[in-house]
């Protein structure tokens, strides 16, 4: 990016107007989305009680009246899982030889407990500003976006060349159901392939007064596993304590565990990121990001970008405990602890290499540190080509004047990494402006901004029609 992008996206990071305000429809269709997306919100898609399924199935009828036919829509369930089901819906371009693109997005939640929230995680909720509810600054938002994009395309008489698709899917927030995205790359190949993907995984940065800073664009991202901590022991009555206690053995592994760093590590995408944030933020966490790129081993620098959480987490490896589960009984001495460390690696650090550092933390012959099923190691990330980038970078002109769009390394993971696999290269892009606190995502009371979820809209409309003009 060029110094003069960068200096005229800083002042507009200091002089730019605010995102707080709610927006104003922009068409005649924005109820219509809005009703969709409160539609989805409202469909309780937990693993535990929910149905994918029911949702897939309820964005196909929003697709059938806009004139799909049945040979136009797939909906499918992985054998053995009826409420783990997703969509596949197309909408076919003039010329057949033509790559299609594909819209992907998860519509599954993770699980959010009613007592645990001011509001009602499945109750789709506009206040001061926000859209509130489980999933609503998750997946949610895109997954609503791409089925209104479908919809609008058809009614609109689409005349492009390219195919475009659209998955919707579950299984990508976990809970022990099958992944959607991959079953699809495994039982349905031909029906998603593409030259590339949009999914989730990007969004805009705002600053703390709401103001635009850059369009963050997921050009990597790590693998996520979990990892058991486990002891067992033979326990006894629990009026004749000893020191060898199950419970013991574990929370001091987990301890140790919670005070290592692993170290910082660079690639193309998290050093991209840091170059050009630089010049962006300024001050001294921008000389901490240039210190850092040029020397990894800078603890000056490194300390004061830990203070920011996504900023921690793009440089390393992380590790954090997720569960705990211990004992039997009150009032016995337990037989058997366990915890889960769930972790997202960095690219290129391998599931194995990861598990022998857990257990050489634990320090204890008692922990057992094994490995359960989990998405298995992450693709190396997919080349960042100029026909993907630059109507990205076009669009993002067109509504933020100034502000950059910035590769990174997305500290998460999404289903990305399953199609990248599978031959179709895979970036995450939402147009979605999100707070420092990224809308307590994954949280209690997860919220984003109405303003940021109607721009996102008119963003990601604009996107696909530069990518599959008529």
């Amino acid at each position: 990016m060029r110094r003069e992008l960068l200096a005229a996206a800083a002042a507009l990071a200091m002089a730019g107007p605010a995102l707080a305000a709610p927006a104003k429809p922009a068409d005649a269709g924005l109820e219509r989305f809005r009703s969709l997306y409160k539609e989805l919100v409202e469909t309780n898609t937990a693993h535990s009680v929910g149905s994918c399924t029911l949702a897939a199935e309820r964005m196909a009828a929003r697709l059938k009246a806009a004139g799909y036919t049945d040979a136009d829509l797939h909906l499918f369930a992985p054998e053995g899982a009826p409420k783990d089901g997703g969509l596949v819906a197309v909408l076919p371009g003039k010329d057949a030889k033509a790559k299609a693109i594909l819209l992907l997005a998860h519509v599954d939640v993770v699980e959010a407990k009613r007592e645990d929230w001011t509001r009602d995680p499945f109750s789709f909720i506009e206040e001061d500003g926000y859209f509130y509810g489980g999933g609503a600054g998750g997946d949610r938002a895109e997954a609503a976006m791409w089925t209104e994009r479908l919809m609008r395309g058809k009614e609109g008489g689409y005349g492009g060349r390219r195919t475009i698709k659209m998955a919707l899917t579950c299984g990508e927030e976990g809970g022990g159901g099958p992944n959607g995205a991959l079953w699809l790359t495994k039982n349905k190949r031909d029906l998603i392939d593409a030259e590339f993907a949009l999914n989730e995984g990007g969004a805009g940065e705002l600053d703390a007064a709401g103001k635009p800073v850059s369009n963050d664009l997921q050009a990597a991202e790590k693998t996520a596993q979990s990892y058991v901590l486990e002891v067992t022991n033979a326990g006894g009555h629990s009026s004749r304590p000893v020191p060898d206690n199950a419970i013991y053995h574990l929370v001091r592994a987990v301890d140790r565990i919670s005070r290592y760093e692993f170290p910082v590590q660079f690639n193309d995408a998290n050093r991209g990121y840091f170059t050009e944030m630089a010049g962006i933020v300024g001050g001294e966490k921008g000389a901490a990001m240039r210190a850092i790129v040029a020397n990894p081993n800078d603890t000056a620098a490194l300390a004061i970008l830990d203070r920011e959480p996504s900023w921690h987490a793009m440089l390393r490896t992380t590790c954090v405990a997720t569960r705990l589960d211990a004992g039997h009984a009150e009032n016995a001495l337990p037989q058997r602890a366990r915890a889960t460390i769930n972790c997202r690696i960095f690219p290129g650090v391998t599931i194995e290499q990861v598990r022998d550092q857990l257990a050489k933390l634990s320090d204890d012959p008692e922990v057992k540190v094994s490995v359960p099923a989990g998405r298995g190691e992450s693709p190396p990330p997919a080349p960042l080509t100029p026909a993907v980038l630059k109507p990205i970078q076009a669009v993002t002109q067109q509504m933020w004047p100034g502000i950059p769009v910035v590769p990174f390394l997305q500290p998460g993971a999404t289903d990305g990494t399953h199609l990248t696999a599978a031959g179709i290269p895979t970036f995450g892009v939402s147009g979605i402006f999100a707070d420092p606190d990224l809308g307590h995502i994954h949280g209690l009371n997860e919220r984003v901004r109405v303003k940021s979820v109607y721009e996102g809209r008119e963003f990601l409309y604009r996107l696909v029609k530069a990518y599959a003009p008529q």
